[in-house]
């Protein structure tokens, strides 16, 4: 016969008032650290600056009015990206465009700046973002953070929530996706 037998693990400190952050003021520093780089993805998507400052004022009233909610999340930088996905989304939809495209993004690429041949480079780009509409969520942005953005891994995971080590597999797993839609020979690593 088995004794249940409790355990002495230590329990953590109680935390009071004094202890936690001011939620003004982390809401404030998370705002200062990510609004320029939601604008710079919503704008991907959006195509226009304005558009991509209205949805991104709107995810940040929404995280400012839940903000307490977003701070008890597992993640609250992940919480956060998926509220401003989807209100660039919403975005989108709401000005009867159609579904947020990266199409144009193919213009406005290093690669195509640097082109020898600028029309079959705009045909490669245009293929290549549109093997981009294929790939998961997940993959999708951290594809647009880090090549079309030009963010390292620790600059995309600060801003998407993850791991340096998550954006660098992500991106394995990405390119290694794009490679079965395009071929072997066409794929983002060429374009940094």
């Amino acid at each position: 016969m088995t004794r249940n037998r409790r355990r002495n693990t230590p329990t953590a400190p109680a935390v009071t008032a004094a202890d936690r952050p001011d939620p003004d003021l982390s809401f404030t520093a998370f705002h200062q650290m990510n609004r320029a780089s939601y604008v710079r993805y919503a704008e991907t998507y959006l195509r226009h600056r304005q558009d991509a400052e209205e949805a991104i004022d709107s995810t940040f009233e929404h995280l400012l009015r839940t903000w307490d909610q977003v701070l008890l999340t597992e993640n609250p930088a992940a919480y956060a990206w998926t509220i401003m996905r989807n209100k660039v989304t919403d975005h989108a939809r709401a000005r009867t465009r159609r579904p947020p495209l990266i199409d144009e993004a193919a213009f406005n690429t290093v690669a195509l700046r640097d082109a020898v041949d600028p029309i079959g480079q705009i045909t490669e780009s245009l293929a290549l973002f549109r093997a981009l509409r294929q790939l998961i969520d997940r993959q999708q942005d951290v594809m647009v953070m880090t090549y079309l953005q030009g963010m390292n891994a620790p600059e995309a995971a600060a801003v998407l929530g993850m791991t340096s080590a998550t954006v660098r597999s992500t991106v394995r797993h990405s390119l290694r996706r794009l490679r079965e839609i395009l071929g072997p020979d066409r794929t983002m690593e060429g374009q940094r």
